[in-house]
């Protein structure tokens, strides 16, 4: 394949408007990606999408996915020569970004955003190592990027839309007021993501269903404090459902198009609120999506756990596979200090619950969490294995999938960590961290195993990874051989 085709959605034969990419994990110059599998980038391709829409001849570079180093994906850009080039900013992409950046074409003007541009401004505006910044977009960006890509000079006019003059010492930034929908685009007129933009969705999946993924709201209410989309640290983002009407045309466009029969929803509220719980349901039992469709969803503990029996039956009927859920800890101290609003014995009843009814359950955890001593770590273990055995006979299987504690910029914990006497450049040291115990590695989550190799908690970081690495070899193997990647990484 020309590497020019690696651009999804571009047409090489015009002038190219923008390349978004996706910044690897690793830099695959140097070393092999091993899992094959990655969740798709939605949020660019929302981006690219809108743009699409609005007549600009844009594409998405998705170089996690692709396994691409970082000099091949400059040359790739450069070959396409865009007038625009916009990276979507995490903290552990971003050391690979800013190298990506070195060795771009000084005429390519740059666009930056994401979590990371939103979180730390300032430091990326002032980082000397980046050549040019000529656009940080601060939130979601569909409509100012649009803007920008029609002319560079509506920065000055854009609300959060941040630059670099000619020096390291001149930050520009566009007008602060009367930021109206430019923040908050409207989520059920925004355009469906055109799926030509996404590698690996929809995907085959190994149960010979095609699945898709789908993005259900946006912002939350809640404060967690490890979380990237904690309210504190996103005061400007309002909470926005779709509806469901909305969502049950990108299904059935999806379903017409490409035969998906499973879709994910892969935000935090789709099972949230009863009340919208209570609308949607209905619709999609009344539409024929349980007898067609399966689902998979994010739900809330503190929802799960107490809604009247007659809601689960809803989700059940409608089609709901999976509901993969933040457990985080078997500590209640522990999960006090995320500010998660519930406990251990809520996520056990949540799960019996849902599994008693044929619904599949994953719960995320967390281990070596600032504060954690060791018999809160194992606290957790012990919950996964309670977890285990109570789901063994019901018709709904339990799965977990367990990461070491990574402290994300904005975040509560975020600050928190600052106050308590930690640096932000040794919190930023983001590395590949080799998850293996006794000669076996998880491959399999490859894209997932990154660290800052910091001691949050009692434990030490070999401790943590030492029964991160247990529990997930254990998972492993209790999962059917036909899905360990998908079920894994997912």
């Amino acid at each position: 394949m020309h590497d020019s085709n690696l651009v999804l959605g571009v047409d090489s034969t015009r002038d190219v408007d923008a390349v978004f990419v996706n910044s690897p994990l690793k830099n695959y110059d140097l070393a092999p990606r091993y899992n094959d599998y990655t969740l798709p980038v939605l949020g660019l391709a929302y981006i690219a999408t809108y743009a699409r829409s609005m007549g600009f001849n844009v594409g998405v570079l998705d170089a996690e996915a692709l396994g691409l180093g970082v000099s091949r994906i400059a040359t790739i850009i450069n070959g396409l020569r865009p007038r625009w080039v916009g990276l979507n900013l995490l903290a552990p992409t971003y050391q690979y970004s800013v190298a990506i950046l070195r060795l771009l074409d000084s005429e390519i003007q740059v666009l930056l955003g994401g979590h990371h541009a939103k979180a730390m401004h300032e430091e990326i505006l002032s980082d000397p190592a980046i050549p040019r910044i000529d656009a940080l977009v601060i939130g979601e960006g569909e409509y100012r990027v649009a803007a920008l890509l029609e002319n560079t000079d509506r920065r000055a006019t854009l609300p959060q839309v941040l630059w670099r003059g000619r020096d390291l010492d001149t930050m520009l930034t566009g007008k602060a007021a009367g930021a109206g929908d430019w923040l908050a685009p409207d989520v059920d007129t925004l355009p469906f993501v055109a799926r030509d933009l996404l590698r690996q969705d929809p995907f085959m999946a190994n149960d010979g269903r095609t699945e898709a993924n789908l993005v259900g709201s946006r912002g939350c209410p809640y404060d967690c404090s490890f979380c990237g989309a904690a309210r504190s640290a996103n005061p400007d983002v309002t909470v926005r459902t779709r509806k469901p009407e909305n969502l049950l045309a990108e299904m059935e466009g999806l379903a017409r198009d490409a035969g998906a029969t499973a879709f994910r929803f892969v935000d935090d509220l789709f099972l949230a609120k009863p009340a919208f719980m209570r609308t949607c349901l209905p619709l999609f039992i009344a539409h024929g999506t349980g007898k067609r469709f399966v689902w998979d969803a994010t739900g809330r503990i503190n929802t799960l756990s107490t809604v009247p029996d007659d809601l689960l039956a809803l989700m059940r009927d409608s089609g709901c596979r999976e509901v993969a859920i933040g457990i985080e800890s078997g500590s209640d101290r522990l999960l006090r200090y995320m500010d998660k609003h519930i406990t251990a014995e809520m996520a056990r009843t949540a799960v019996q619950r849902l599994t008693t009814r044929g619904i599949n359950v994953k719960g995320y955890f967390i281990l070596g969490y600032p504060t954690e001593t060791r018999a809160e770590m194992e606290e957790s273990v012990a919950l996964i294995r309670n977890l285990w055995r109570m789901t063994e006979h019901t018709p709904g299987t339990f799965r977990c999938s367990a990461f070491e504690f990574r402290p994300y910029p904005g975040t509560p914990e975020w600050h928190r960590l600052l106050a308590s006497g930690y640096r932000a450049a040794d919190l930023l040291q983001y590395e590949h961290a080799d998850l293996t115990s006794g000669g076996q590695q998880l491959l399999d989550r490859d894209e997932f195993n990154f660290s800052v190799n910091r001691q949050f908690g009692e434990a030490s970081v070999p401790e943590v990874r030492a029964a991160l690495t247990a529990v997930m070899a254990e998972q492993k193997d209790r999962l059917p051989q036909r899905d360990h990647v998908q079920r894994l990484a997912g």
